[in-house]
């Protein structure tokens, strides 16, 4: 048997006659954890959409050779077939379904008449939970009312009904904490020794270098190299520089930004949960942003950052929401989005796909959908010349990666959907801006683009907030930092005192006052 379960020769594949992946070409051990990196659009996602079947035999040339056979696959249930599972980075999970049907979405367990078979069901589903470690978990519980750390888990378990051999994960920590992320990865170590092969595509180098044996390195989809662990330096700088294609000395840019009067204030602000008007989520939380500022709101997850972030924003978030908001030193009331918009305040939501882009549409009509009202119609009609030259502008100014402008905005990589998103709230012309994970899932030549963006909006005076998982980020971007903790905020830092240390002692003490 030969040693590699894996063997993708002479790969390529075409999107509007632009080459995704060219000649691309990977071998992965059996029984290994093998990485794939490279930046945003540099072919990942394509080539293992490639191996399982999302597209199909005949949209690319080239040969996969599985187990030591040449396999062509049509479908995803044909690979699946053969033992290879993809878990997306957007999980597909039914979330009204409990979490033994979800466990077994597709694979069902049924009686020989076709019938489900609720008791057999119900102790697979234990046994898969136990092999991710949530052997206590509820099954009758919908899957909704679980984590985003539990629900990874959970898909896993549904790999593992399958009969995995072959399990490729997509970015699988991008929207976990760091707690979350080491136990998953734990897992994957786990996986391993039981002789399940993994392939994980992953833009958090630190967790790359933790479980990977191998690491592929894809640039503007051609295969530039194979490291191997205990062979070759695996460090965080060395696939960088494989990534980008020369050393990025500085992950952070440096700002001299002219910090002046406070733009952004909200006093006392309170708010409850949607669905329980008894359960307080914002408690008596103030702050303030001047102009040129970037502060940051630092926290685990679940401390309501995005709550408190989407209830400022038009009282998108919660219900029986008190407390004022002053915009250049004026109280102003916000009562839904276009209050927001028309007061000069915007908000780039954590989750792109789902609040941020639509994403069937062009990038222009992205771009220019929330200043439609404002800047680019009149009495209802709307100047599409001025659209057309306003979202071009900005495609250039942020560097988006599209063919034009008329580009479907799926079919862009993370980052640059991204930039399209912070470009839609720019047109807006905002005085205050909330980027609620600006970087998620995105790589490291991305992310500094984006903290440019960033940069040049507060010297243009813009009073910034950030809220990011990233303790690392948080610390490299913002000139002060707000930590919360349980709905309310624990404590303020410096950029010159903050630390990663420091932080999570604001939030340790918070928690000490309460037992």
């Amino acid at each position: 048997m030969s040693e590699h379960i894996l063997e993708m020769n002479h790969i390529t594949k075409e999107f509007y006659g632009v080459k995704a992946l060219d000649d691309v070409n990977i071998k992965v051990k059996r029984g290994e954890i093998h990485a794939l990196c490279g930046e945003n659009g540099a072919g990942k996602s394509t080539l293992m959409n490639v191996l399982s079947g999302v597209y199909p035999y005949g949209t690319y040339s080239g040969d996969i050779v599985y187990n030591g056979n040449v396999n062509q696959f049509h479908s995803i249930k044909q690979s699946e077939a053969k033992g290879i599972v993809i878990i997306h980075q957007e999980l597909a999970l039914s979330p009204y379904l409990s979490v033994a049907e979800n466990v077994f979405l597709g694979n069902e367990q049924t009686t020989v008449k076709g019938v489900v078979d609720w008791t057999k069901t119900n102790k697979r589903a234990q046994e898969m939970l136990e092999k991710v470690g949530l052997e206590n978990e509820n099954l009758n519980v919908p899957v909704s009312s679980l984590g985003v750390g539990k629900q990874q888990l959970i898909e896993i378990a549904r790999a593992m009904a399958k009969q995995v051999e072959l399990l490729i994960l997509d970015e699988p920590t991008a929207a976990l904490n760091d707690e979350e992320s080491r136990r998953l990865l734990d897992i994957m170590l786990d996986l391993k020794k039981h002789g399940i092969t993994c392939i994980i595509i992953s833009h958090k180098l630190n967790e790359v270098s933790y479980v990977a044996d191998s690491i592929t390195v894809i640039r503007d989809g051609k295969t530039i190299e194979t490291l191997v662990k205990g062979k070759d330096e695996i460090s965080e700088d060395r696939i960088i520089k494989g990534m980008v294609g020369r050393e990025l000395t500085n992950r952070f840019p440096e700002r001299n930004c002219e910090i002046g009067s406070n733009i952004f204030e909200v006093e006392n602000w309170n708010v409850y949960h949607p669905d329980d008007p008894n359960r307080k989520m914002i408690r008596d939380v103030s702050f303030h942003v001047r102009s040129g500022e970037v502060v940051g709101f630092a926290g685990l997850m679940g401390a309501g950052r995005t709550e408190l972030a989407m209830s400022l924003f038009g009282r998108s978030y919660g219900q029986k929401i008190t407390g004022t908001i002053k915009i250049n030193g004026k109280q102003v009331l916000i009562r839904n989005v276009r209050d927001a918009i028309n007061n000069k305040l915007a908000y780039v939501s954590e989750d792109r796909k789902s609040y941020g882009l639509i994403l069937i549409d062009s990038v222009r009509g992205n771009m220019t959908l929330a200043a439609l009202r404002n800047f680019f119609s009149k009495r209802g009609i709307v100047n599409g010349n001025a659209e057309n030259l306003s979202a071009e502008d900005f495609r250039k100014k942020i560097n988006v990666k599209a063919n034009s402008i008329n580009q479907t905005v799926s079919s862009l990589s993370g980052g640059n959907q991204q930039k399209v998103v912070l470009a839609k709230w720019m047109m807006t012309q905002p005085d205050v801006l909330i980027l609620d994970e600006p970087t998620r899932g995105i790589d490291i030549g991305a992310k500094y683009e984006i903290y440019c963006v960033i940069n040049d909006l507060a010297k243009a005076g813009k009073a910034i907030i950030v809220i990011s998982s990233e303790l690392q980020e948080i610390i490299g971007i913002c000139d002060r930092i707000y930590v919360i903790n349980e709905g309310h905020i624990s404590g303020e830092l410096s950029s010159e005192e903050v630390s990663q240390e420091k932080i999570m002692k604001c939030i340790m003490a918070d928690n000490g006052k309460d037992e």
